[in-house]
């Protein structure tokens, strides 16, 4: 029995597929459980309409991506920390602070587990971290913000 998935279903295959699998588990599991439904010439086109539908959106989510990492470029996120008699920094600027900051000063909204580079910014001057903004089908897109911690006066 020919089906399409709905799901991503363990050891048979991922959404959007279609797999062979045998009549009683089509239609005693699959089907029923809303896993999958029986591949036919309708069916076929529907995925194939709903897959160029999922591509067209991923590529607008890249483009809207490139033009956040474009704006990315260019703005700094400005912190001010104390600083020790050696010029050292007292405690670091996390990825928290630094999201909670770009939407204070710029309106960027960034999820914070999007950041890939884990470690805080422990340093007076610039800092870049890489964001991942992107992550599917197109590919990837990885902008750079740039933090600039100053000395408290």
């Amino acid at each position: 029995m020919r089906v399409i998935l709905l799901q991503d279903v363990k050891k048979v295959g991922k959404k959007g597929e279609t797999v062979v699998v045998s009549d009683g588990y089509g239609t005693n599991f699959l089907i029923p459980k809303g896993l999958a439904k029986a591949s036919t010439n309708e069916s076929q086109k529907e995925l194939a309409k709903n897959n160029a539908e999922e591509t067209a959106r991923q590529k607008e989510l890249k483009a809207e991506a490139e033009k956040v990492k474009a704006r990315l470029e260019s703005l700094n996120v400005e912190f001010t920390a104390k600083v020790g008699k050696d010029g050292r920094m007292f405690g670091s600027i996390s990825p928290k602070e630094i999201e909670e900051a770009m939407l204070k000063q710029w309106g960027i909204q960034i999820d914070k587990r999007k950041f890939l580079d884990k470690e805080p910014a422990n340093s007076i001057g610039y800092t870049r971290l890489r964001i991942e903004l992107y992550h599917g089908s197109e590919g990837v897109v990885v902008g750079t913000v740039n933090v600039h911690i100053s000395e408290a006066k």
